[in-house]
């Protein structure tokens, strides 16, 4: 008898003979080897997973770069040495002579004839061969071009200064004017102008005085009044006609296209 195995699936149709074999504790007898050999392989592979985590985890972390903490350190930097009051400044370096001949040519000061009497302002001739300086200096022609600027870097690019400046008409150089002239203008001025029929009616008739700016395009701008108002829709028939008037010939000012403000008059007149 010890020899039996009961646990072999030969014994359990003994044990369940003339009974109801699709009873459960059948069913759980007959599965019970291979039942406890899935839950021995499911239970060890649980163990080894859980014994060797950490060592997975550790590996991982070891493939990842570490984080490199930068430390900061103070740097200590030394005073300058003291200066010595009583150190004489280093002795002025004469500049070499220059390339051209220079002429003393002293800025003009109003002084008495007796301190200037001795003094001869230099001659045209002399300037024809040498360069007005603050002294008489021979010139080197075999001396190198020196110029006597600060040491350092200067502006990376100057900046353009445009001049906006508007100008007055009687000081400028190259006044603006209309295309053809003022005849042509007042010929514009005659065809473009329709009276106003309220001006008409109470018989309005006079100059309007106006002012505007000739732009360095020749656009008319900032127009308005320069006197009183004449009414009856006059001022403002003569602002609309220069409004609409073709671009002006801009005035000049050392070579260059300025703003320039201008004043003109245009006349109502009723026609008998």
């Amino acid at each position: 008898m010890s020899k039996i195995d009961l646990f072999r699936k030969e014994w359990l149709d003994v044990v369940f003979e003339n009974k109801n074999k699709s009873y459960g504790a059948y069913r759980l007898r007959q599965n019970n080897a291979s039942t406890t050999t899935k839950a021995t392989l499911m239970a060890s592979a649980a163990f080894i997973l859980l014994f060797l985590t950490p060592n997975i985890i550790s590996l991982i972390k070891g493939q990842m770069p570490e984080e490199v903490v930068e430390q900061a350190v103070e740097v200590a930097i030394q005073p300058p040495p003291p200066v010595d009051p009583k150190t004489p400044p280093p002795p002025p370096v004469e500049p070499p002579p220059p390339k051209q001949d220079q002429v003393k040519f002293p800025p003009p000061i109003v002084k008495p004839d007796v301190e200037v009497r001795d003094q001869e302002p230099p001659q045209i001739e002399d300037l024809k061969k040498a360069d007005p300086g603050q002294k008489t200096i021979a010139g080197d022609p075999d001396a190198d071009i020196v110029i006597t600027a600060p040491v350092g870097e200067g502006p990376k690019q100057a900046a353009v200064v445009e001049d906006n400046q508007v100008y007055d008409f009687v000081s400028i150089e190259t006044p603006p004017s209309f295309p053809g002239g003022l005849n042509k203008f007042y010929a514009y001025v005659q065809k473009s102008v329709k009276y106003p029929p309220m001006a008409a009616e109470n018989n309005i008739q006079g100059k309007v005085f106006l002012s505007f700016v000739v732009e360095k395009n020749g656009e008319l701008t900032d127009i308005q009044l320069a006197g009183k108002k004449l009414g009856g829709g006059t001022d403002e028939e003569a602002m609309r006609v220069l409004k609409a008037s073709p671009k002006w010939t801009p005035g000049i000012q050392n070579g260059k296209p300025v703003r320039v403000k201008y004043n003109i008059p245009i006349s109502f007149t009723l026609s008998q």
